[in-house]
């Protein structure tokens, strides 16, 4: 059986950096990793996460914890989380809290004594309760913040502003004076910053109107029940607060006869897969998903491998012992950016286009 011995001679390091190879590959420079990476491959080597969570007296598992497994932008997500977790020797729980915050709760409390650590997804706990875990728990949040109760918990968030500034942008640009915005649920930490964004860009827009038409639910068939009032707001563009949205539209519309673009125009949020699977395919804007999911993976392990650091170091440190690796890992543990704000584009599709003279 291939070891991490085998590895380390045929890549020509030690095994402790074998290991920072697989674990944080960042923290290894690019020759290195590279030569480490080939050695792998070559060998066929995989590593025993059993055995390294016992050595590192860790499970070795971390728990990714969405709302809703269907809903495509938490399965992207998740892609994305998976793949990293993988890379850096950490196995990955799913759980699915179907959008209630009791269910969520419920799960956190069982899943966290078999686990290193938690990525809380769009959490649908309130703030006190979300500070509560955040104080229990090595955790990482996505799509929320703790601003004013907890800075020192790692969070990766979307730019919601640029966001909704490039769909209302693309709008205008169109020659669109009047938009409706179907949003999604009050309980929701995007919503409100994505009704902020589209505000804000509508307002430095000459003679363009906004009509807010009220939070539905964030699925294809709250996308149906505000297709007839988004008709009704004599809107010539709609933005939807997600994409599955945006799909329940389009189909309340076709049935309804009304011709997308050519009627009225249409953008999505979060730029999921579904997006090209509508007819005319959806414009529609949002972050690499993928991209947020490996983010918060490692952001998470930083925070699993820091705790073991600092553990280190001041074990080290009672014994009068100094070691140069641990120095290297505490300095980049210190410098570590705890909260990622990553970029959102917009890719126009066939469903926006000029509003009808």
């Amino acid at each position: 059986m291939v070891t991490v011995h085998d590895v380390a001679a045929r890549s020509g390091v030690s095994i402790a950096t074998v290991s920072r190879t697989i674990r944080t590959p960042h923290r290894v420079t690019e020759p290195t990793r590279v030569r480490v990476l080939e050695a792998i491959s070559e060998l066929g080597y995989r590593p025993n996460r059993a055995a390294a969570g016992l050595r590192r007296g860790r499970t070795g598992t971390i728990a990714l914890v969405v709302p809703d497994i269907d809903n495509p932008y938490f399965s992207s997500l998740t892609k994305g989380a998976q793949a990293s977790s993988r890379a850096r020797g950490y196995g990955l729980v799913v759980v699915d809290t179907t959008e209630l915050a009791e269910v969520e709760l419920e799960e956190i409390e069982a899943v966290a004594p078999q686990i290193d650590g938690l990525i809380l997804v769009s959490s649908r706990l309130d703030e006190a309760a979300l500070a509560d875990i955040a104080a229990a728990h090595r955790c990482v949040l996505v799509n929320r913040t703790l601003e004013g109760r907890d800075d020192a918990t790692p969070t990766v968030t979307v730019d919601e502003a640029a966001a909704a500034r490039a769909a209302v942008e693309h709008l205008a640009g169109l020659g669109h004076r009047h938009i409706a915005y179907v949003g999604g649920p009050a309980r929701s930490w995007s919503q409100t910053r994505r009704l902020r964004g589209i505000r804000d860009a509508a307002a430095v827009q000459a003679g363009f109107e906004v009509t807010d038409l009220g939070g539905f639910e964030p699925t294809a068939q709250g996308g149906r029940a505000a297709a007839q009032d988004a008709l009704d707001s004599g809107a010539t563009a709609v933005i939807a607060y997600n994409d599955l949205a945006a799909m329940g539209l389009l189909a309340r519309w076709a049935e309804l006869g009304v011709r997308v673009p050519d009627d009225v125009s249409l953008v999505g949020f979060d730029n999921t897969y579904v997006a090209e699977l509508s007819a005319p395919h959806l414009t529609s804007v949002g972050a690499d998903l993928r991209e947020v999911g490996e983010t918060a993976v490692e952001l998470l392990i930083e925070r699993i491998d820091g705790a073991a650091s600092r553990g280190a170091a001041a074990r080290g440190a009672a014994s009068g012992v100094e070691g140069a690796d641990g120095d290297a890992e505490a300095a980049t543990v210190a410098a570590l950016e705890l909260h990622r704000e990553l970029g959102a584009q917009l890719q126009v599709r066939g469903s926006t286009g000029r509003p009808r003279p």
